[in-house]
């Protein structure tokens, strides 16, 4: 029998599932997707059915390759990425590349919530084929994203800068951030009084407790000044009071859900100060597989869900595991159920442990610290789910004062007290009710009192407060508004908190989300321009029309249609205004009088005519398709004012139409031939991602027929030298280029040293948001190792910061003190 080939999308899963099903089955991974749009089109056809023209993925050719020489070797082929519609389309994926030369071969689709042995041997036992209308549901996702990304973006452009981004749901998250915050800059704070008294009983236990006014005259204090606090009070002072009612009633708690994606990241945040994107990198390991000392196992099941459904196999072992370690009493009589909402996928399970027994005391020494704690919360969240209510006495205590001539209003003070009678599901994390947003309210004891009981006034209190304004998103806040509002789903919310950070459209401190100026303007314009595409509820009802393409009530392509005929007229309201007809043609009849155009000049890629662009403005009035912009204006304004010295009159009519300021332009410099030429030696060279994005943002600048700034020409001369080994004859070209070639330099075997300690590290610190900045230990060290292997030697202050993040890390760092006295020997050497 021939080998079964299995693919599935993360090399670490692949792992995990390979130790799974044996020798019989070949695992590989696709690492992701193995195609999407192209970057640098918009790559679907508007006109024809929202075609999409996929391209192999950057990088993953040789992936690609490799999985169709594995398909070749075997007979049958399993598609294994995750249950959602991610995972569906890179299935499909999958099977659109390999189908080619396997076409006689069968192509199964499997599926399973977690990564155990039982679980996946019982998947490949009923393998199934591809959802399509799921595939069909992510690829109008991604359509309708690059729509709007991608027509809306150059409008941002146009009006602030280059370079930014507008996102279907990323710019609805800013909106909600945006506009919270706009409600705190206008909030005008309120003074209020809150009245109470210090009061005790006359006899033993005399420790005072709190009183606080209640009712005036069967009505909710409202006491907004000073005068009145003060009237009150004086009419109060000298009052004496007593125990008018006691009430008493036990009430149930009912224990919590377990946890879906949006509910996890908010947890990790509020008790961890974890990012929804770190959790979510960590939650994507416990659920691939953790090396226990017999081999990979998944700690968790599928993390990507909006679903509170769980298998009566689990429900049936956590009330098992209740009843063994807390009792019969914390198990209640039938299993708790918990309803999802409309919209989410019944087939998928909440997130909960492969097997409940698995305690985290038990795997601790397995797992790093951060990893355990986030396995921890899913555990107890999991068993505390199946937990019986809580019972919470509460008793609230009313006191008035005595009546008298001095007392004109009725009065009402009250003071509750919360106890646990039966602590229920909040045994299993220990939690109580102060401190802890599973209990409620406990303010103070009060001692055991009587109606009729009189007490005595030890201190009438008041005290000035003032109404707050609305508090900024946190990250789990801003995931709670999306969720409550529709927006988004399990698998987006990380990806648009992360893109909002990164586009530094707003900042993250402390936990909490503020947006930067430039956040603010991009929302401004993006509401004013286009209110209607990024209103949450409009976002929320694409959404739910997404879902209904995924059960199949709606063709994908109806869906978009209906979608891009209200865009398209959006999108129309944007236009740019047209510029003034007559400065137009009254700049070209100008330019009829010019005798000697100038030669065409050209920059990079690009050739720049001033007569071919005139005659192109000339065709564009003459046909009336459509209007000519005011950026065309502009241009065409600087064209005139060059021919000024051959018709006279341009001055004339520059000054009348308030643009004299253009007629002293000094001419445009365009890059110069040895910036051209860098970019020539560096191509086909193999550049870091980021290294490669920056010379491509470069070249850009210089095909638009742009020079480079001096800050930019200094750049890119470091980028020739760090590659200068892979330039062929760069020592004859150097000269050329005004590049001097790198000095020889000593290998710097000290940093060696550092960055090979720091390879022990296995868990990083948390990345830190100060300012525009992030600082990521992890990132960072991952620059410098690259930097090192590249040069072989770091900066001093490259260095100096090394040094300092070791010291940070040095309890992880095997033989930190021998590491610490070999570096202060190499630098007394140096000196």
């Amino acid at each position: 029998m021939g080998k079964k080939l299995v693919i599935v999308e993360s090399p670490a899963k692949a792992k995990t599932i390979n130790k799974i099903l044996g020798k019989e089955y070949l695992v590989s991974s696709s690492v992701g997707h193995v195609r999407d749009l192209p970057v640098k089109t918009l790559g679907v056809d508007i006109n024809h059915g929202f075609e999409p023209k996929y391209v192999v993925a950057k990088g993953k050719k040789k992936v690609i390759d490799q999985l169709r020489r594995d398909a070749r070797a075997c007979d049958e082929i399993y598609l294994a990425p995750d249950p959602d519609r991610e995972g569906e389309a890179i299935a499909w994926h999958i099977l659109e590349v390999l189908k080619d030369g396997n076409a006689e071969k069968p192509f199964f689709r499997v599926q399973y919530n977690e990564i155990t042995a039982g679980a996946v041997r019982e998947a490949f036992k009923h393998p199934g084929t591809l959802n399509m209308d799921r595939v069909a549901a992510q690829q109008a996702r991604r359509v309708l994203d690059r729509i709007v990304g991608y027509m809306v973006s150059p409008v941002l452009w146009r009006r602030i800068k280059r370079g930014l981004s507008a996102g279907r749901v990323q710019s609805v998250a800013l909106r909600l951030t945006c506009e919270r915050e706009k409600e705190i800059r206008a909030f005008v704070p309120e003074a209020f009084w809150v009245l109470g008294a210090s009061v005790r009983k006359l006899v033993v236990p005399l420790e005072p407790f709190t009183v606080r006014l209640a009712r005036i005259d069967g009505e909710k204090p409202d006491i907004k000044s000073e005068e009145q606090a003060t009237a009150v009070m004086a009419e109060l002072d000298g009052s004496s009071l007593k125990v008018s009612k006691v009430e008493q009633k036990t009430v149930e708690k009912r224990s919590p859900p377990p946890f879906i994606t949006s509910t996890l990241q908010q947890a990790a945040s509020g008790r961890f100060g974890l990012s929804p994107a770190r959790t979510m990198v960590i939650a994507q390991k416990l659920y691939e597989g953790i090396d226990l000392g017999s081999g990979s196992v998944g700690l968790i099941t599928y993390m990507r869900t909006d679903s509170f459904n769980v298998s009566r196999d689990a429900v049936a072992a956590c009330r098992s595991l209740v009843v063994e370690r807390f009792g019969k009493d914390y198990c209640p009589a039938a299993p708790n159920v918990f309803r999802s909402r409309k919209s989410a996928q019944e087939a998928h399970e909440a997130i909960r442990p492969t097997d409940v027994r698995r305690t985290p005391e038990s795997i601790s020494r397995h797992l790093d610290a951060q990893s355990l704690k986030l396995y921890t919360l899913i555990w107890q969240r999991f068993v505390a789910s199946q937990m019986s209510a809580a019972k919470i006495n509460q008793r609230t205590v009313s006191v008035q004062p005595a009546p008298s001539d001095r007392i004109r209003h009725d009065y009402i003070f009250r003071a509750t007290a919360s106890d646990v009678a039966f602590p229920g599901f909040m045994k299993v994390a220990g939690m109580n009710l102060k401190g802890d947003k599973e209990g409620e309210d406990e303010d103070q004891r009060l001692p055991a009192l009587s109606e009729g009981e009189p007490l005595e006034c030890v201190e009438w209190l008041s005290e000035r407060k003032e109404t707050r304004p609305p508090p900024r998103y946190s990250e789990a806040s801003l995931v709670r508004a999306l969720e409550s509002n529709g927006v988004g789903r399990p698998s987006t919310y990380a990806q648009i908190l992360s893109t909002l950070i990164n586009r530094g459209y707003v900042t993250r401190e402390r936990r909490t989300l503020t947006p930067t100026d430039l956040g603010m303007r991009v929302n401004d314009l993006l509401v004013e321009s286009l209110d209607s595409l990024f209103d949450v509820k409009f976002t929320a009802s694409m959404e739910d029309a997404l879902d209904e393409v995924e059960e199949g009530r709606i063709e994908w392509t109806k869906m978009l249609d209906d979608f891009y005929a209200k865009f398209d007229s959006w999108m129309q309201a944007t236009r740019e205004p047209p510029a003034d007809t007559a400065t137009v043609e009254g700049t070209l009849d100008l330019l009829n009088k010019v005798r000697e155009w100038a030669p065409p000049v050209k920059r990079g890629k690009r050739t720049f005519s001033d007569e071919r662009f005139v005659e192109s403005l000339r065709r564009q009035l003459d046909e009336g398709g459509r209007d000519v912009t005011g950026r065309q204006l502009e241009a065409l304004l600087r064209i005139a004012c060059r021919y000024a010295g051959q018709v006279p009159e341009i001055e004339d009519f520059m000054k009348a139409a308030g643009r004299e300021d253009l007629l002293n332009q000094p001419p445009e410099a365009g890059p110069s031939d040895k910036t051209l030429r860098k970019f020539k030696c560096l191509a086909g060279i193999d550049l870091d991602e980021s290294t490669a994005k920056f010379v491509d943002s470069l070249r850009s600048r210089a095909d638009g027929g742009r020079a480079l700034t001096g800050a930019q020409v200094g750049a890119l001369d470091r980028i020739v030298l760090d590659h200068a080994a892979q330039i062929e004859n760069f020592d004859e070209l150097s000269a050329e280029l005004g590049v001097a070639p790198p000095e020889p330099r000593e290998e710097d075997a000290e940093s060696g040293l550092l960055l090979g300690a720091l390879e022990s590290v296995r868990s990083w610190r948390e990345p830190v948001t100060r300012g525009k900045r992030v600082f990521d230990d992890e990132k960072f060290y991952r620059s410098l190792s690259a930097h090192y292997k590249r040069k072989r030697f770091l900066s001093p202050r490259q260095k100096s910061a090394l040094k300092r993040m070791v010291g940070r890390y040095k309890d992880q760092v095997p033989e930190f003190d021998k590491l610490a006295e070999i570096c202060r020997t190499e630098s007394r050497k140096k000196e």
